[in-house]
């Protein structure tokens, strides 16, 4: 079972920066492609970011740019250093771990999510 803790949330005013965190235990991290996905009020959960082991990385098209992903597979740890930071941006942000084969294992895990709150 893995179990994923993000934290890094608050509140920012419109222009300003946040590190998004994401500490994952119980498993080989390194065998997961990890995300940072989004959900507003009465809005789907949205990709906003993706990072395979071998930091290949992709970014939702509203996002790229701003928003920057990296992982630290010696801490079992990814981060989402978030900057130009828009009310639109506002959302509880989720960290997501699915396995790098994941339509044979069917391992798809996600963190409890972080509120994040830009003003304007």
């Amino acid at each position: 079972q893995v179990q994923l803790v993000e934290s890094g949330g608050d509140l920012v005013q419109a222009g300003g920066s946040l590190r998004l965190s994401c500490a994952a235990s119980g498993t080989i991290f390194s065998d997961y492609v990890m995300g940072w996905y989004r959900q507003a009020p009465a809005k789907q959960r949205e990709l906003v970011a993706t990072i395979t082991s071998g930091a290949i990385t992709n970014y939702a098209d509203s996002v790229k740019g701003r928003f920057f992903i990296s992982r630290d597979n010696a801490k079992n740890t990814v981060y989402l250093q978030m900057n130009s930071l828009k009310p639109e941006d506002s959302a509880v942000y989720y960290c997501n771990a699915r396995h790098k084969w994941f339509a044979a294992t069917g391992r798809n895990y996600w963190g409890q999510g972080t509120q994040v709150t830009v003003s304007s």
